[in-house]
């Protein structure tokens, strides 16, 4: 008999009955290498027991939070260490930044083959004090030498104080080239589009997107042995395949579009991506098909994720954090529906429910019982029993 439930419509929000496919969850083979570099930029978990003001401090569950990296490695994919979806710039502080990098790679070095790269920004200035470009250069080196000192790849985060104090792509290029020319290993770069972070807008010197690539691809072509590859956020797939097709030889893209990772991924690029903490399971048993040349089979698998990943990260997308948390909840890996800074309350109800729905159709319950329990629970707090 199908699990079914009320939930209110997309359309008018009225109240309907929906009846759970019944279609078993995705399930990765074991032991499948993928022949892409995932990583998985990954939430964190909130500790809602900590006498704080949620608004304005910032309290972390450590073990469930590394626990659920555990979970991420175990399915064959890389942590990406905080992001933007570990709430980095939006509840997530510096210093506690640093320690859950510090946790995050003290718990790789127990997992064979774990991957783990920590972003590296400057989240830590107060942005209206930041003059010049020098004290943006302060501020990479400071979080840089912090990273290093324990071992960390670095991801070098667009930086707010860059974007408000340069005034042309020549302060992006000095930056740059001082950051990548004391980088003690190859870093991942990240272009994160204004519809991600609105304080973003006009990176690299302009709101041109095709001057901004050009801009960026020139900092590259420059430090081509300090830079793994480029992690673009733009939502918009042609541009990066033209991006992709014009790096240099060994510098990899790594997708970080939400929208259309499927086909993205399958035509070259590598991932970075927030929706694979999300869709963790259908993500590494796709990569594995993908590996063997089953590319049928690989979109016959990530395919339904993408109606969801489009769903969570719809305008504002800044918000899409919550569709992630929201996620880990349904599927067990916490036992809370609490975020950082309060962020559980950026979408609506009738939002969430579509996402169940959605979540409910890619087969990405991976406790169907529990997911429809939580769910009930969450429509009691709001009136609808």
């Amino acid at each position: 008999m199908a699990l079914t439930l009320y939930l209110p419509a997309a359309a008018n929000g009225r109240i309907e009955n929906y009846a759970l496919s019944g279609t078993k969850p995705v399930r990765p083979a074991k032991g499948v290498a993928f022949n892409r570099i995932a990583y998985s930029a990954a939430h964190v978990v909130a500790d809602p027991r900590a006498a704080i003001d949620p608004w304005l401090q910032c309290a972390v569950d450590w073990d469930t939070t590394i626990k659920y990296r555990q979970y991420l490695w175990s399915l064959g994919l890389g942590v990406a260490e905080a992001m933007d979806t570990a709430q980095r710039g939006m509840g997530l502080d510096w210093p506690t930044s640093l320690e859950l990098i510090r946790r995050s790679l003290d718990a790789a070095r127990d997992v064979p083959g774990a991957i783990v790269a920590s972003g590296c920004g400057t989240d830590h200035l107060a942005i209206d004090e930041v003059k010049s470009v020098d004290d943006v250069i302060r501020g990479y080196e400071e979080q840089m030498a912090a990273i290093e000192k324990l071992g960390g790849k670095l991801i070098v985060m667009a930086s707010r104080a860059l974007a408000k104090v340069a005034k042309s792509p020549a302060d992006y290029e000095r930056v740059y080239d001082r950051v990548l020319s004391q980088a003690k290993q190859p870093v991942v770069l990240h272009w994160l589009g204004d519809m991600f972070d609105p304080a973003l807008a006009g990176y690299w010197g302009s709101k041109d997107v095709d001057a901004a690539m050009n801009t960026a691809l020139g900092i590259i072509e420059a430090h081509p042995a300090k830079v793994d590859g480029i992690k673009i956020s733009l939502l918009d797939k042609d541009k990066e395949i033209a991006m992709r097709a014009r790096l240099p030889k060994g510098v990899r893209m790594y997708t970080g579009d939400d929208f259309n990772y499927a086909e993205l991924i399958e035509t070259g690029s590598d991932a970075l991506l927030g929706i694979f903490d999300a869709i963790a399971p259908a993500a590494s048993a796709a990569l594995g098909e993908l590996a063997q040349g089953n590319t049928a089979r690989f979109h016959d698998i990530l395919g339904p994720t993408v109606p969801l990943s489009r769903h969570i990260f719809q305008a504002p997308t800044r918000f899409y954090k919550t569709g992630v948390v929201f996620m880990a909840w349904l599927n067990g890996h916490q036992s809370h529906f609490t975020m950082v800074g309060g962020q559980q309350s950026t979408r609506s109800l009738v939002h969430l429910a579509e996402l169940f729905r959605l979540a409910d159709r890619a087969n990405l319950l991976e406790k169907p019982d529990l997911a429809v329990q939580r769910m009930k629970s969450l429509l009691a707090v709001h009136g609808v029993e």
